[in-house]
C-alpha cells in the first residue's frame, strides 16, 4: 500500500495550486482526479482563454455566511500574487474590463504554466481514478479508490461544486464532509443564466442574441451594470450571471434600461423638443431597435411622442428606469459557472482551510461555502485557498 504525506482530491485549479505548494516543502504529494485530464475547467473558461484572476478581488466580492473568513487566504496570496507567478512563466494575458483577466491566447497556456508547477515541485499527478471510500485512521486517513488503496497523512478535498457535470463535477467533497459531521450549506446554481415564463420566453426567443447594456438588481439589494443577452431559453449575460446569485425562486429582478439617463426627464424634453417623432424612433436611438419592437407595447410604439397620454408617458418611464421581469427559475448546474453553498466556513481554520475539529482534514476551492462574482474572482479564490493549505499540509 503506497503511503504520502499528503493525498489531493481533485486536480482542478484550487488542487493544482495546493499541490505545487505542498511539493515545494518538501513533501510527498500524490493529486488525484476520476478525470483524464487535470484542470478541465480552465481549459473550457471565459470562451477558452480562462478569466483567471481579477485585479479587483477583495473580500466583498464574495458570498459567504462568514464574510470575514476569505480575508485571510486573499490578502496573502493575492491576484497581483497570481500574476508575479504568471509572469514569470511569460503568459501574455490582457484585461478585458473591470480588472477582469484573460490569457492572450489559450487557456492550455495557463495550465501548462500550474502543470509545470506541479512538475517542478516534486507532486505526483494520478488520473482516471475514482475515490471509493475514505476512512479516518489513527495517523491519518485511508482512502479507498479504483486504483488500490492509499493511506496519507494529510488529505485535502478540493473536488469542486457541481456545475458542469459534463466536466465530471460530484457531490464527492460535499458528502465526504458530511461523513465527517460537517455542516454543509445547500447549494444551488450560481451565476447562471435565467429561464422565462412560457409567454415571455415566446416573446423575447425573437431577439435571441440581441444585447442590452443595464442595470440589474434584486430584492437582495445588490446591483450590477453590464449587459444582458436575450437568449432562446431566457436571459443570460454577464449581469444576468452576477443577479443570478443573489436571486431567489419566485422573485423578480428589476432592469434599469437606462441607467445614465432619468427616463422622465429624458421624455419630457423629448415631448417639447420632438413632439412628432414616434416613440419606436426615440427609444431606438438609444436601445437596440431590434428590443425595441419587441419590448414597446404595440399601441404606443408608432404614437409621437408629443401625443402621448402623460399617465402613459410616465408609465413608460417607469419601465425604463425599472422594468419588473420575474424568472421563471435557472438553466441550473449544466450551464452554471460555480455552485453556491457548501462546506461551513466555520468548521474550517480560515488561514490553513484545516477542519478545526478532524486534524489533517482540509477543504479548498469551490466546495467550500464561498462563491465569487463573475469575472476571475472564483480562480482566485481557488489559488488563495490552495496556497493557504499547501503551506501547512
Amino acid at each position: 500500500m503506497q503511503t504520502w504525506d499528503v493525498v489531493i482530491i481533485g486536480a482542478g485549479a484550487a488542487g493544482l495550486m495546493c499541490a505545487a505548494q505542498a511539493g515545494y516543502r518538501g513533501r510527498r504529494v500524490l493529486l488525484l482526479d476520476n478525470a483524464k485530464q487535470a484542470g478541465r475547467k480552465i481549459l473550457i473558461s471565459g470562451g477558452g482563454r480562462c478569466n483567471f484572476t481579477n485585479t479587483h478581488a477583495q473580500p466583498d466580492a464574495y458570498i459567504c455566511h462568514n464574510s470575514h473568513f476569505v480575508k485571510s487566504a486573499l490578502s496573502r496570496f493575492s491576484a497581483h500574487d497570481f500574476i508575479e507567478l504568471v509572469e514569470r512563466h511569460g503568459l501574455n494575458y490582457h484585461e478585458k474590463t473591470l480588472g477582469q483577466l484573460f490569457c492572450d491566447e489559450s487557456a492550455k497556456d495557463l495550465l501548462e504554466i500550474l502543470m509545470t508547477e506541479l512538475s517542478w515541485s516534486g507532486a505526483n499527478l494520478q488520473l482516471r481514478t475514482e475515490v471509493l471510500k475514505v476512512i479516518r485512521t489513527d495517523t491519518g486517513f485511508l482512502i479507498q479508490t479504483s486504483a488500490g488503496e492509499l493511506q496519507c497523512l494529510s488529505l485535502v478535498v478540493a473536488t469542486g461544486g457541481l456545475s458542469m457535470p459534463k466536466l465530471g463535477a460530484t457531490p464527492l467533497g460535499l458528502q465526504l464532509a458530511e461523513q465527517f459531521g460537517l455542516h454543509v450549506y445547500p447549494t444551488r446554481a450560481g451565476l447562471v443564466p435565467f429561464t422565462l415564463h412560457a409567454e415571455d420566453k415566446v416573446r423575447f426567443a425573437q431577439i435571441s442574441g440581441v444585447s442590452v447594456a443595464c442595470e440589474v438588481h434584486s430584492l437582495s439589494g445588490m446591483r450590477f451594470r453590464e449587459s444582458l443577452l436575450f437568449t432562446h431559453r431566457g436571459l443570460s449575460g454577464p449581469a444576468i450571471l452576477q443577479i443570478s446569485s443573489f436571486w431567489q425562486a419566485g422573485e423578480p429582478v428589476w432592469i434599469n434600461l437606462l441607467p445614465d439617463v432619468k427616463a422622465g426627464d429624458w421624455l419630457q424634453t423629448l415631448s417639447r423638443d420632438r413632439p412628432r417623432v414616434s416613440l419606436r424612433k426615440l427609444l431606438s436611438e438609444k436601445l437596440p431597435k431590434r428590443f425595441v419592437d419587441i419590448w414597446l407595447e404595440t399601441d404606443i410604439a408608432d404614437t409621437a411622442i408629443g401625443q402621448l397620454p402623460l399617465k402613459r408617458r410616465e408609465q413608460l418611464a417607469e419601465q425604463l428606469n425599472h422594468w419588473e421581469l420575474k424568472p421563471n427559475g435557472t438553466e441550473g448546474y449544466r450551464t452554471a459557472e460555480v455552485t453556491l453553498g457548501g462546506v461551513d466556513t466555520d468548521e474550517l481554520s480560515s488561514k490553513t482551510m484545516e477542519c478545526k475539529n478532524i486534524p489533517g482534514l482540509y477543504f479548498i476551492g469551490e466546495v467550500v461555502d464561498v462563491t465569487g462574482w463573475l469575472g476571475g474572482y472564483n480562480f482566485q479564490w481557488a489559488w488563495s485557498s490552495g496556497w493557504a493549505a499547501g503551506q501547512v499540509v
